[in-house]
């Protein structure tokens, strides 16, 4: 892809679009938020309120504070430079699945305010089910809501998935690279790299992606994998060190034990890698956007407690966060979308072997257990 013209070169064209919608998981604030999000997380699924004081837990050990909301604020404050910095006119909202902003609210915010065509960004990089298919539920949800006020609903549309712009794969190569020369001298050389992102049920990851990308691990397994080796070929060719041992690892899951996850587990890797003689492990979030809870307790306090129990040296590489590069990234996949529904000949940016992920989801990518309406895909209800 061409460079993006610069400010001076004229205002940036995002039309059709309107408006662009930040759209993530959302977290507590406080320790009187940690049920309630809980219980929004968990709808529908009869879970007591006692077992969720107990899965909260993790967020009362960081004082019932999730870092994610201001992480998004940090994202939110840098998109609006970067769009204001390169001459693109484009308003930025920012909502939420399961906690203040709600993404209901605001959709009315921004129907209210004028906008009729409305970019959404979701804050999962990947294909599959909880990180593309169930955002979309929830802008379905939403739509209908403001159907239901007498509202005239939006027309939105979906960023692809942007796991291989090299505006998200850059800044984790530096972060590696930062980390490994954080470790000792006479073990950074020899240190492994474990790629880590969210554990899913193996049956949504056989089901992720499109219809011909499932099978075994599914386009979920795939993107990361070629995620991993981008960045893995990367900090060699930085380092000097070739042939670093690798592997792609689980964190997070959350299931019932009977039913299989995506193994192997961080902690169980950390162990295998120490037993195996391994000197050191950088420990690399691949599968997140920002440190929001999951990373600072599975990676930077479990696993490393699990790696100082073991006295394997490890380190943990940022996560792409508000990083200038993801901001110009997204940048880019804005007037991408907008050349496109203005039926210009554009070239979408993506590096490493999947090449440029779909723009809208088609029939069957990343089902759903149980059918519901989704936005901004091939099925969607809304035009």
């Amino acid at each position: 892809m061409s460079e993006a013209p610069r400010p001076d070169a004229g205002p940036l064209d995002p039309g059709p679009y309107d408006a662009l919608l930040l759209l993530s998981f959302g977290g507590p604030e406080g320790p009187d938020d940690v049920v309630p999000f809980l219980e929004n997380v968990t709808k529908g699924r009869g879970i007591p309120k006692e077992r969720l004081k107990e899965v909260g837990q993790h967020y009362f050990l960081f004082g019932g504070v999730s870092p994610i909301n201001d992480q998004n604020r940090a994202l939110l404050d840098a998109l609006r430079k970067d769009f204001a910095g390169h001459g693109l006119d484009l308003p930025v909202y920012w909502g939420n699945r399961n906690w203040a902003p709600y993404l209901t609210d605001t959709l009315r915010e921004m129907v209210t305010d004028g906008h009729r065509r409305i970019l959404v960004l979701a804050t999962s990089a990947y294909a599959s089910y909880s990180g593309c298919r169930q955002y979309r539920e929830n802008l379905a949800d939403a739509l209908a809501a403001l159907a239901a006020e007498g509202l005239e609903p939006p027309r939105i549309d979906k960023l692809r998935h942007y796991f291989n712009h090299p505006g998200f794969v850059g800044p984790m190569i530096d972060g590696v690279v930062k980390s490994l020369a954080e470790l000792p001298d006479d073990v950074r050389a020899g240190a492994h790299l474990a790629f880590t992102t969210h554990s899913i049920p193996d049956a949504a990851a056989d089901t992720s992606g499109t219809v011909e990308e499932h099978g075994e691990g599914g386009a979920y397994v795939k993107q990361h994998l070629d995620v991993a080796r981008l960045i893995a070929d990367a900090v060699a060719e930085r380092t000097g060190v070739a042939d670093r041992p690798w592997q792609l690892v689980y964190q997070s899951r959350s299931g019932a034990p009977h039913i299989p996850w995506l193994e192997p587990d961080i902690c169980d890797h950390l162990e295998e890698r120490h037993a195996a003689g391994a000197p050191a492990v950088v420990m690399v979030p691949i599968g997140f956007v920002s440190d929001h809870m999951e990373v600072l307790y599975d990676l930077d306090t479990e696993a490393t407690a699990k790696a100082a129990e073991l006295g394997l040296p490890v380190a943990r590489s940022a996560t792409v966060g508000a990083d200038p590069q993801f901001a110009a990234a997204v940048r880019e996949l804005v007037l991408e979308r907008a050349g496109t529904e203005r039926g210009e000949d554009v070239r979408p940016c993506a590096i490493g072997s999947l090449g440029a992920s779909h723009d809208l989801c088609p029939v069957g990518c990343c089902p759903a257990r149980a059918p519901r309406p989704a936005a901004a895909g091939a099925d969607s209800p809304y035009a």
